[in-house]
């Protein structure tokens, strides 16, 4: 009774987080159809304005151009600060400072500045105007917004069905770390400043959760245990959580009148040593794993590798001046931002199959299809760039008419995506490739089934260098093993019945996976060497045979070019199969006839 209630309050606690984590990203679609608005000035931590253009093309688009507000002005925080009587302004501290400003448009704000060497303190009202957007940009949200909501569903849904201290923390991590931005949310908020208030403390222990954890899932990953040897470091976590959520409430110090620019870097980069924990933990656990299991956490040693210091990149390049050096400013425009934060997310969604699955493909597979997407994103952005903002001076369309541009920049995206990947397969399948040509080879040449028996096992065994293959050739009413079979010991079993119900998938014809609890009575290999995908051998009349594959002997799964290649194999030895079938039959009846024609009497003119 007690862990019922438990997992009750556990799904209505996730329940609750994963809403308030998508309430925060969903309004972000509305700026594929409709930008925000902007002052046109960028002002850091510290007050210090470094951009006067902002998101506009030139000088004379920016409000804050227009206004004579200049670079080096800085925002006077002490008369800008949050006051209890007048909530207002803590609204306007919000939006005007920590770099890219996000507000909605026609809002008004006034700006005090500070004295300078050049002019006196004064104050500036601007009202603030839509930011100028383009295609990529918003086909760059959409991308960001559609992850952030899959990663948050995904990891949510995680600690729905199998509740436990390492979903907890990879969903405690990905409901704040997401490529899903929040930048409409908030604009939407600065109409009640004590709502925003509110959120950016309850986002500042949002995120100190996510590093803590992100440690506790990496100690538990993949099946929830944790060494003893790492158990101290567990029960710090809440310590880490409580110093980050201080260090993050301390960077809103500017609302107060404090500079935190160095803070807000300080923090920012304190998750990269966050990450290198992490993955300093990973890399030491690894070697007490199962080949299968270390295959799954090798995907989550390559998210935290790439997926978190992306995220933290683009986070140093939204929110500081950091890329702002003596040599040039280095700051990534707003769709590479949006890029490194759909490079967190990707991989996100891939840690979350390392976990649904017991077994993953290589790690390779997924990090190439990864590279190529960001190619296939990044090209086109940074070489279109600016012509794209020279087309958008030449065309005034509404919003729904950009929405529609970027669900079909999506599209199209995704299209070249799938058109890359096909070829990049094909170029690292070519040593599966030319092993599919030599045992199709060998399987149309061979003069018996044992032959071919031995081709779908052992030689597929040695071509994909599995942990076990077998093959079970049709003879009567079972399907029966003969001396093929490696990863098969002695003791296992030799026979399967075709009405067992592991084998009901054989009549559909197509090769179909293996669950862990299949096994219906049979001794079929344990660990590593169980058979995971059955490939029957069928033609449209019946099944001559059914060969058993485990995964590779590394631990990694088979992947869909191998499963469509022992498919194609499969197909090949059905119709051998049938072939020398109907041989036998024809040299039988052949003998047959022979034998008859001697039986009968000579016949003859002599012949009474």
């Amino acid at each position: 009774m007690a862990k019922s209630v438990h997992m009750i309050r556990s799904r209505i606690l996730v329940v609750v987080l994963m809403l308030w984590g998508i309430a925060m990203i969903a309004p972000d679609l509305v700026r594929v159809a409709q930008p925000l608005g902007s002052f046109g000035f960028y002002a850091n931590n510290d007050g210090l304005i470094y951009d006067v253009t902002g998101p506009f093309p030139d000088e004379a688009s920016s409000p804050a151009w227009r206004a004579g507000i200049r670079e080096g002005d800085r925002l006077d925080l002490l008369r800008l600060e949050c006051n209890v009587r007048e909530p207002a302004s803590c609204g306007n501290a919000l939006a005007l400072v920590g770099g890219l400003e996000f507000v909605l448009p026609g809002r008004s704000a006034t700006l005090p500045l500070a004295a300078t060497g050049t002019a006196p303190a004064r104050d500036v009202t601007l009202v603030a105007v839509q930011r100028p957007s383009n295609f990529l940009i918003r086909a760059v949200v959409m991308l960001d917004q559609i992850a952030g909501v899959l990663v948050v569903v995904a990891a949510g849904w995680l600690v729905w069905i199998r509740p436990s201290a390492m979903s907890w923390g990879f969903f405690l991590y990905a409901n704040w770390f997401n490529p899903g931005q929040v930048y409409a949310f908030y604009a939407i908020l600065e109409q009640w400043p004590p709502l925003l208030i509110a959120q950016d403390a309850a986002a500042s222990i949002a995120e100190a959760a996510g590093y803590a954890g992100l440690l506790l899932f990496c100690l538990r990953v993949p099946n929830n245990e944790t060494e003893s040897e790492w158990r101290p470091i567990e029960r710090a976590l809440p310590y880490v959580a409580l110093l980050f959520a201080l260090l993050l409430l301390a960077s809103y110090g500017s609302l107060f009148g404090y500079r935190t620019e160095t803070m807000t870097r300080a923090v920012i980069l304190a998750g990269f040593v966050v990450d290198f924990w992490a993955l300093g933990i990973l890399l030491a656990r690894r070697r007490n794993q199962t080949r299968e299991d270390y295959q799954r956490v090798r995907w989550v040693i390559w998210g935290c590798l790439i997926g978190l210091p992306s995220f933290l990149v683009a986070e140093l390049a939204s929110t500081t001046t950091i890329f702002e050096t003596r040599w040039g400013d280095f700051t990534p425009t707003e769709d590479i931002i949006g890029l490194l934060y759909l490079v967190n997310g990707i991989l996100c969604l891939f840690v979350f199959e390392a976990l649904r699955r017991p077994r993953v493909v290589s790690v390779m597979i997924p990090l190439r299809r990864v590279t190529i997407l960001g190619l296939t994103l990044s090209v086109p952005v940074l070489l279109l760039h600016h012509e794209v903002e020279r087309i958008q001076e030449h065309l005034s369309l509404p919003g729904w008419a950009w929405l529609v541009m970027g669900a079909a920049a999506v599209f199209l995206i995704s299209r070249l995506h799938e058109g890359a990947v096909h070829l990049a397969d094909r170029y690292f399948n070519r040593a599966v490739d030319e092993a599919e040509r030599k045992l199709g080879e060998a399987i149309r040449g061979a003069g018996k089934a044992t032959e071919i028996d031995r081709l779908l096992a052992d030689e597929t065994f040695d071509a994909l260098k599995l942990a076990s293959a077998a093959s079970f050739r049709r003879e009567g009413p079972v399907f029966r093993r003969d001396e093929n079979g490696k990863g098969w010991e002695d003791g296992t079993t030799r026979t399967l019945k075709p009405e067992a119900p592991m084998l009901a998938p054989v009549s559909d014809g197509k090769p179909f996976n293996l669950a862990e609890d299949d096994a219906d009575g049979l001794d079929l290999p344990a660990g590593l060497s169980r058979p995971v995908l059955a490939v029957p051998a069928v033609n449209p009349i019946r099944c001559f045979a059914v060969s058993l594959y485990g995964p590779h002997a590394s631990g990694t799964d088979l992947d869909a070019n191998e499963r469509a290649m022992l498919a194609r194999l499969a197909r090949d030895a059905a119709a051998m199969y049938a072939e020398l079938e109907s041989g036998e039959l024809r040299r039988q009846v052949t003998m047959l006839e022979g034998e008859l024609q001697a039986a009968r009497p000579p016949s003859g003119r002599g012949a009474k």
